[in-house]
């Protein structure tokens, strides 16, 4: 807590801790809301400024995929799934990438995905092995990237610019995410994948995952709901926390962000949003285990604890650990 005069003023709280040799050597601070399962915050959970806009990255990417589907693209099981994905780049999301541009009578040259190295640090390593070199495909939007230009041949839309603001399938998409959200959008930038990226606060980002699982069956937003749940190793990949946690929780549709954003939504309209101010990646698991657990989360076998695990090294040796720190 800070002052200014007399008057406090909220800030971000500390999330996590670094702790090294029994020594605090650091700290993760940021925002984080937790909603009752009527949509209500719980203010005994919540911490920080969750009112405050933030960009959510991929965490978005559930609300763009059931825009997507609105457009009138039709995408059912693990390549809707991989339309909210940021994929580690396996080859079975490469597969489902080609799969739905092929649809489409499109290849990779329509994506216009930044060429990359795989997400996952043992994919990127066997690709360099391999010969390989930065591609747009192995970009882990380019689930994404491919069912936007799917949608826009089956709209007629042009391909060439469909990463422009003012293109109907970006307009769709804006529509898609206000009304989810429940907020005016405050601000729209560039995400990493080149993509228009929309504002909101974790707020906004939780009820948004909300109405998603709790969306009509059939509804587009409940189809992407339920492709995610069914196969939530193409929403990230079988060595990722997004996969661990929809596997472990049943009913629980979840979506990292870069710069340590994590939204999560149970299927009981509980939800839970967060955001790290430094973008420190590896303190999101400890983070999320501990705030599932405030809330009661049962999970299966050792889900929990595996998310929770940031181990800390020296001289090759365990000597400390990334932890919550509320």
């Amino acid at each position: 807590m800070t002052t200014q005069g007399t008057s406090p003023i909220a800030g971000p709280a500390v999330l996590a801790e670094v702790v090294r040799s029994g020594f605090v050597e650091g700290r993760h601070r940021g925002s984080l809301v937790v909603l009752a399962a009527d949509g209500s915050v719980d203010s005994a959970l919540s911490l920080g400024e969750p009112g405050v806009p933030v960009f959510p990255r991929s965490s978005n990417k559930p609300m763009q995929a059931a825009a997507i589907l609105r457009t009138g693209l039709d995408l059912d099981g693990e390549l809707l799934a991989l339309t909210a994905a940021s994929h580690s780049a396996e080859s079975f999301h490469l597969d489902g990438v080609r799969k739905i541009l092929a649809g489409a009578g499109l290849t990779t040259d329509a994506l216009q995905t930044p060429p990359s190295l795989p997400l996952d640090q043992v994919e990127s390593e066997a690709w360099i092995r391999s010969g390989g070199h930065p591609e747009p495909i192995l970009m882990d939007c380019s689930g994404k990237h491919a069912a936007m230009l799917a949608a826009c041949v089956a709209r007629g839309w042009d391909t060439t610019s469909y990463l422009n603001p003012g293109h109907p399938l970006q307009q769709q998409l804006l529509s898609t995410f206000q009304r989810l959200t429940g907020e005016t959008v405050p601000a729209v930038g560039t995400d990493g994948c080149g993509a228009p990226l929309l504002a909101t606060s974790l707020v906004g980002l939780a009820r948004a995952f909300r109405a998603i699982v709790l969306a009509d069956p059939g509804s587009p937003e409940r189809r992407v709901a339920d492709a995610m749940r069914a196969h939530p190793e193409y929403v990230a990949g079988t060595r990722r926390i997004d996969t661990w946690l929809m596997r472990g929780v049943p009913g629980s549709m979840a979506k990292m962000g870069a710069e340590a954003v994590q939204a999560v939504a149970l299927a009981d309209g509980r939800a839970v949003a967060f955001k790290l101010e430094d973008g420190g990646y590896r303190a999101v698991g400890p983070v999320l285990a501990a705030v599932l657990e405030r809330m009661g989360v049962a999970a299966d076998s050792d889900t929990l604890s595996r998310i929770a695990s940031a181990p800390l090294y020296g001289g090759g040796r365990v000597v400390g650990a990334v932890r919550a720190a509320f």
